[in-house]
């Protein structure tokens, strides 16, 4: 087993490095997807129809199912090409550098340089980060996933029991340092509903005292 010296010397590799998947891994992220696929296929814009957030979920429910593929692949692929070029940049034996790749896109796609800085939740993003930095632990989740969905027909169900099934079956497969990472990217998307349930908050509260006045 690792000592935790050993964990964060194999985490990554040279700054320049770092640097490098942080901003491209940012750039990637930053790519306003849903929005554009939106405004091509209905002329509207996500962050003011729906639950306000410019990503699959919503797009679904505005543009529909199949409108919305687009969005779902484009937004796993983000995290997948920004983890994909951490792998590749890395030295062997260096684990980190995908999670600090994805989790720049991540952070690109809820806080998008493209699109005024109003982005997701990044959670596809994130499914497209853990399937290159954790491909086992990705691959059970997923079929746990597809176990409920069979049971309960809901996807929104399969999704939610499939993510929180990832840290403990990547605790098995990869050990604590790995599902660490792992946790810190799934920390930012529980951040990033936090700031969603404030921001609907507070626009009820001012829809509410709007309709009061006289």
């Amino acid at each position: 087993m690792l000592s935790p010296m050993d964990a964060i010397s194999d985490f990554a590799s040279t700054p320049v490095d770092v640097l490098v998947v942080l901003v491209v891994g940012y750039l990637l992220g930053s790519i306003p997807i849903a929005n554009l696929v939106a405004a091509r296929r209905s002329a509207v814009d996500l962050r003011d129809v729906g639950d306000r957030n410019p990503g699959f979920w919503n797009a679904r429910e505005t543009m529909g199912r199949m409108a919305a593929v687009p969005v779902f692949v484009g937004d796993v692929a983000k995290g997948f090409v920004a983890a994909g070029l951490g792998v590749l940049l890395a030295d062997d034996g260096v684990w980190g550098l995908p999670y600090v790749a994805g989790g720049a896109a991540m952070v690109g796609h809820a806080f998008p340089i493209f699109a005024q800085f109003v982005g997701g939740r990044s959670i596809l993003t994130f499914v497209g980060t853990v399937i290159v930095a954790t491909p086992i632990a990705t691959a059970i989740s997923i079929g746990i996933l597809l176990v409920v969905f069979a049971t309960t027909r809901s996807l929104a169900w399969g999704a939610r029991v499939g993510m929180v099934a990832l840290p403990f079956v990547q605790l098995v497969v990869d050990g604590p340092y790995r599902t660490a990472a792992t946790g810190v990217l799934m920390t930012f998307i529980g951040v990033r509903f936090g700031q969603a349930a404030i921001a609907d908050r507070r626009r009820a509260d001012r829809d509410g005292s709007s309709a009061t006045q006289p």
